[in-house]
């Protein structure tokens, strides 16, 4: 899992930017920044681990998918004929819900 994803909340990003643009006015002024870059440190850490909840949930999400598209297989394998029709359909509604999982997955990094 990569630990430099971050998750920020819309209220966390413009109290970032804030920050960043009162950082930047002070440099300008040759003042001092250090209390801009401490409130953008802090947000930035709990981004993070909020961040990292999100990378751990998403592993156990694509996990607990990969199993059911197993069991899904296994399924249609050992019915009986009546009912592989169902099992099937199981297993494309299994592969297709992994297949989001995985996209969302991705996008996060995973």
């Amino acid at each position: 899992m990569s630990s430099d994803y971050r998750s920020y909340t819309p209220s966390e990003r413009r109290q970032r930017a804030r920050a960043l643009l009162g950082g930047v006015r002070q440099a300008v002024a040759d003042a001092d920044t250090s209390r801009h870059a401490r409130e953008i440190d802090r947000i930035d850490a709990r981004a993070e681990e909020r961040g990292a909840r999100e990378l751990a949930a998403m592993a156990k999400q694509l996990e607990k998918h990969r199993d059911a598209v197993a069991a899904a297989k296994t399924t249609v394998r050992t019915c009986e004929r009546s009912g592989r029709d169902a099992a099937r359909k199981a297993l494309r509604t299994a592969e297709d819900t992994l297949r989001r999982t995985e996209r969302a997955a991705r996008k996060l990094g995973l």
